[in-house]
């Protein structure tokens, strides 16, 4: 019999997991509560069936896809409807969030009766011709979880405990989005000082690789700047000595002064589209 699946929510990243799942014939709910009405659309386009929070309880496997700073109060908000129902769904917790956090929401989901496994999603959302990302799974409840690699998903168990694949994110995202942010950084200095252009052609003469790399992630992250807040917060709890957390505050708050340039004037962002579109031109001739 063919698993029942909620995935909460229906952003950009929990949409196309719902479209994979539907598109392998299961049932896909999910919960429109204090979304938008693009995340309705979302979840209208991918086959995701909207119910009420009872109605989730009823699903097979429960896959928490939100905003990082949304995870352990989406966890609060569903626990009377998982702790009232006799069926427990398994609470796969997929966020960008530190092993603390994923402790805190899984003492949450444990007083439901509900199991409970550790998930980072390491990869862009899944489209068609592609594998997707990979949901790098620890816990108890992990191998479980490899049941959805039949259905689409990527899923990968790791030994070890909850907080071990988050753990894993944590460092994968913050090389990542670090390096982007550290590309940002340096390039709106070089403009600043007036010698972006040299900058440019030096790293188009000795660091073409890093140059190729910048001129993807860079551009990319201008209307996701203000997702990676949390992230980067979450990053900096994770990392937890002075000198790491405060790099990682630090880049929170550049994400946050770039979404809300991206937002407003987009100064900076205008700046940064400038020194990358140089990069774009030359990788298409």
């Amino acid at each position: 019999m063919k698993p029942t699946v909620a995935v909460i929510a229906p952003g950009n990243m929990g949409a196309a997991v719902g479209a994979r799942l539907v598109q392998q014939g299961l049932e896909v709910l999910t919960s429109l509560e204090g979304r938008s009405a693009a995340s309705a659309e979302r979840a209208a386009a991918a086959g995701m069936r909207p119910v009420a929070d009872a109605e989730i309880a009823q699903a097979d496997f429960l896959l928490s896809i939100v905003p990082p700073g949304q995870a352990l109060p989406l966890a609060e908000r569903l626990s009377p409807a998982l702790d009232a129902g006799n069926h427990k769904p398994l609470y796969v917790e997929c966020n960008a969030v530190s092993p603390a956090t994923v402790r805190r929401i899984a003492e949450v989901v444990a007083e439901t009766g509900c199991p409970f496994a550790d998930a980072g999603i390491i990869g862009p959302p899944p489209k068609v011709g592609d594998a997707g990302p990979r949901f790098y799974v620890s816990g108890r409840e992990a191998r479980q979880v490899e049941a959805l690699g039949g259905y689409g998903l990527d899923v990968r168990a790791m030994d070890g405990e909850a907080g071990d694949a988050s753990a894993l994110k944590m460092s994968y995202g913050g090389l990542t989005k670090g390096l982007t942010a550290l590309g940002s950084a340096l390039v709106l200095g070089a403009h600043r000082a007036g010698v972006s252009d040299a900058l440019h052609a030096e790293l188009a003469a000795s660091q073409p690789a890093l140059l190729a790399y910048l001129t993807r992630s860079v551009p990319a992250m201008f209307s996701k700047a203000y997702r990676w807040v949390a992230e980067m917060e979450e990053i900096a709890s994770f990392l937890g000595e002075d000198a790491e957390r405060d790099m990682y505050e630090g880049t929170a708050a550049l994400y946050e002064r770039l979404a809300s340039d991206f937002d407003g004037s987009k100064t900076e962002i205008d700046t940064l589209a400038k020194f990358f579109q140089q990069g774009r031109a030359a990788q298409s001739n």
